[in-house]
């Protein structure tokens, strides 16, 4: 009896810290609980801008309601040209939608810019409409095919040209662009398209 007694203190003491660990662990989930909710949509956010960034999108939008373009479209193509950060490339394409300085003189003079220097696309304003212009151009010239017109606003309309006459008497697919390079890029800027209208409907005016 007296070695029974003896036990029971150490039975409660271990019964009682086995409490206080389960009341401290129970604790500690309930806070990292409360850290997920809070912070989970921040990390997202912040996942989100690193993988597919969205910016310019009251100028992407302006643009698209004035050309009549998708306005993920050209998200697209400037994610796919540039992933939304001002460059210049080795080819010199500049700015956020890759526009090179003879397109740029091209757009300049269909659309009436006088005033505009090369210098100007590095202005965020200035190489989305420049970039949206030309997008409309080539959808206009290729009949709303998409496919031709990104190719050929990656590849040139020389190329395109090539191309679509080789496809005579069945439709023009991505299969039909002769560098990869550009079926690439076409397939890239359509999924980024897709990207876009899924996560950024408000921010592109299309919920």
């Amino acid at each position: 009896m007296r070695a029974a007694r003896a036990r029971r203190p150490a039975t409660t003491r271990r019964s009682s810290l086995r409490r206080r660990r389960a009341l401290l662990g129970a604790g500690l989930l309930g806070a990292l609980a409360i850290l997920a909710v809070v912070l989970g949509p921040m990390l997202g956010n912040a996942v989100k801008e690193l993988t597919l960034p969205l910016r310019h999108e009251d100028v992407i939008r302006q643009q698209a309601s004035e050309k009549g373009l998708d306005p993920a479209l050209i998200a697209g193509v400037i994610y796919a040209e540039s992933k939304f950060a001002d460059r210049t490339s080795s080819a010199g394409a500049k700015g956020l939608m890759q526009i090179l300085p003879d397109t740029a003189q091209f757009i300049a003079h269909r659309s009436g810019g006088t005033q505009f220097e090369v210098a100007d696309l590095g202005n965020p304003d200035v190489n989305i409409r420049y970039g949206s212009y030309y997008l409309r151009y080539l959808l206009n010239r290729y009949g709303e095919n998409e496919i031709l017109a990104l190719a050929a606003y990656n590849a040139g309309e020389t190329n395109v040209d090539r191309w679509r006459a080789r496809a005579t008497g069945r439709g023009f697919t991505t299969a039909d662009i002769a560098f990869p390079e550009t079926r690439a890029y076409v397939e890239k800027v359509l999924g980024a398209r897709r990207d876009y209208r899924r996560e950024y409907p408000h921010e592109l005016g299309l919920g």
